[in-house]
């Protein structure tokens, strides 16, 4: 397999705003970037906004989209190309004003933003059969969507009014159009968090979990996808990215090492991580999105906030990667 390098890495956004959590993708002859943008820092803030930027190269980009819900924080927004519509999913946690620490992981409602040209866009509407679930990443295949959330156990109503991570369950929801979702297979039991999903043919989808603070997972299930086994990998990944390049399955998220959290990038081999790339980051970072430009060329997004407050406060940058094969 020819190996992959890192060609360049740039800062696209710096305004001054805690920038985070992106996504890439190709919609008919474009390309789209998605990101939260907040001007209060990485938690739970109303003032937080989704932005939809387009680049006809990948290398000058324009904002086409941004929206926020009233009373919600908008964060982790993810890409789905559908049934000839580009969705931009977010997950939104309920904001008592005054109180962003007055919060219950029961109250989470799934929004979409979507268009039919990248020009005129829709939104944002709530996602019918979400309530409850965070949702992340999607996926679609044979005229179905599917769309991981996770959701406390039972629907508890915990003292904490928190995200237990024993008790947490991640899902795979699937939609006929792209709107209304109901659960279909339960993918972790416990520990469940953000789930990266990838279809490797008609039969197979893979799945890479983050576990909480645990080892993150390797997870497969077959056709109609309703059981899942799962296995631990080898390191804990935050934001975990899945995306096919060829032959090449790669994988992304947040790397912990000794001098704190950085983004990495890995290929999947088999069940084993070979790491590619550790790239420029530090304090809060990752959450990558990936998109080929071509056989040899693809863009890595995300986002790090090393040269700016060095934490979860503003600024946060958003930064492109140029990938090449050699």
């Amino acid at each position: 397999m020819p190996s992959i390098r890192v060609s360049s890495v740039r800062q696209l956004i710096n305004d001054g705003n805690h920038n985070a959590f992106t996504d890439l993708c190709r919609f008919g002859d474009r390309l789209y970037l998605t990101f939260r943008s907040c001007p209060d820092g990485h938690m739970l803030f109303d003032s937080s906004s989704i932005v939809v930027m387009s680049s006809d190269d990948g290398t000058d980009w324009s904002r086409v989209n941004a929206f926020s819900v009233p009373n919600r924080d908008v964060r982790d927004p993810h890409f789905l190309v559908f049934k000839d519509k580009l969705f931009v999913y977010t997950g939104a946690w309920w904001v008592t004003p005054g109180d962003a620490e007055d919060r219950d992981v029961n109250d989470h409602l799934g929004f979409c933003a979507w268009t039919e040209d990248g020009k005129n866009w829709h939104g944002p509407r709530m996602l019918d059969g979400t309530h409850g679930h965070y949702i992340w990443r999607a996926a679609a295949h044979d005229g179905t969507a599917y769309l991981n959330g996770r959701r406390i156990r039972n629907f508890d109503v915990l003292a904490r009014r928190d995200e237990p991570p024993e008790s947490m369950e991640s899902w795979l929801l699937h939609s006929a159009d792209g709107f209304t979702w109901s659960p279909l297979s339960l993918i972790q039991p416990a520990y469940g968090d953000e789930t990266a999903l990838l279809f490797l043919n008609d039969s197979d989808l893979l799945a890479v979990a983050r576990a909480g603070g645990r080892p993150a997972q390797l997870c497969r299930s077959r056709r109609p996808f309703t059981d899942w086994a799962c296995t631990d990998l080898d390191r804990h990944i935050g934001g975990p990215l899945l995306a096919r390049w060829g032959k090449q399955i790669l994988v992304g998220g947040r790397k912990h090492t000794g001098e704190g959290p950085v983004t990495a990038l890995y290929e999947l081999v088999g069940t084993e991580l070979q790491e590619i790339a550790v790239l420029p980051s530090g304090g809060d970072n990752s959450y990558p999105g990936f998109v080929e430009l071509g056989p040899e060329r693809a863009l890595l997004s995300y986002y790090s906030s090393h040269e700016g407050s060095g934490s979860g406060l503003a600024p946060s940058a958003i930064y492109l990667t140029a990938l090449e094969k050699r």
